[in-house]
């Protein structure tokens, strides 16, 4: 598979990159990019969670009222689920959300989503840059220049490049990330991926 390569004016440069058909050609599994995403999302909870239960309130443990004859419900002392500033009854309790999945399945989940973004030609291949210093205006002139400016965007770079991460962290829903950290649900979220020549081999060399 050939892409065209465009300089950050959004102009064809006339030259073209060959994709890794095994990565970038593939039939989506949509299952286990669900399973991916699902995954990451799980990682991210805290499960710190936590409601307290009737044993760990603070109060008397006096019976408020004989067990029969009030023609109201039976509870016992003031710490009752029924009665206002009680414990709760099957409460929240910290726990791990994270669940684990198959290295290949994971593999096979980024290269669904990759596969999906070309179908749908939302991913651009163009050349490497770089600012002298952090400027928001740069940013926006070369997401003007691809008219993407107020879409969900993504650039990839193959090295850490802190003047662009520094550039783009101002505008909304663009975001800078590294090859070798790209996730499904990255890949997912972006409805444009900006894919830096020197960004394709690293991918390659982990999915291939």
């Amino acid at each position: 598979m050939e892409l065209k390569v465009y300089n950050i004016k959004g102009e064809d440069t006339g030259r073209k990159v060959q994709l890794n058909d095994d990565i970038y050609a593939i039939e989506p599994n949509e299952h286990v990019m669900y399973l991916a995403v699902r995954q990451y999302l799980a990682d991210q909870r805290q499960g710190t969670h936590k409601s307290k239960e009737r044993s760990e309130l603070s109060g008397s443990t006096r019976k408020l009222f004989r067990q029969k004859g009030t023609g109201g419900a039976r509870r016992g002392d003031i710490n009752s689920p029924l009665l206002r500033g009680g414990a709760r009854v099957f409460g929240p309790k910290p726990r791990d959300y994270s669940f684990k999945l198959n290295k290949k399945v994971k593999e096979l989940a980024r290269k669904s989503a990759l596969s999906s973004k070309i179908t749908d030609e939302a991913i651009m291949v163009i050349e490497d840059f770089n600012f002298e210093s952090p400027k928001t205006k740069q940013m926006v002139k070369i997401l003007d220049a691809f008219k993407a400016n107020g879409n969900r965007n993504m650039f990839v770079f193959a090295e850490p490049n802190k003047n662009v991460v520094l550039s783009a962290r101002n505008i909304q829903r663009t975001e800078v990330a590294l090859a070798r950290n790209l996730s499904t649900y990255d890949i997912l979220k972006a409805k444009k991926i900006f894919l830096t020549e020197s960004a394709i081999k690293p991918i390659e060399e982990i999915l291939g």
